[in-house]
């Protein structure tokens, strides 16, 4: 599993993986799976969009945001 960090991606409007400085996953699709680090633990979930003012959100994980947080994927 590779480790990195959620980005937003602005020409894609999509949220990507940094892996590096110039190593990115190419854009996450709904329904896309991963590990995401919260509450010093690994937390299995899928990123999904909402049409309403939610934006893009992982599932079963509350945050006011995405970007920044720590995640792992194959």
């Amino acid at each position: 599993m590779k480790q990195g960090v959620l980005v937003y991606d602005q020409k894609s409007e999509r949220m990507d993986v940094r892996f590096g400085l110039e190593d990115y996953y190419g854009g996450l699709h709904c329904g896309t799976c991963m590990d995401v680090f919260v509450n010093n633990r690994w937390k299995p979930t899928r990123i999904e969009y909402g049409w309403d003012e939610r934006g893009w959100y992982l599932v079963g994980v509350p945050t006011p945001s995405l970007v920044g947080l720590r995640v792992r994927l194959e």
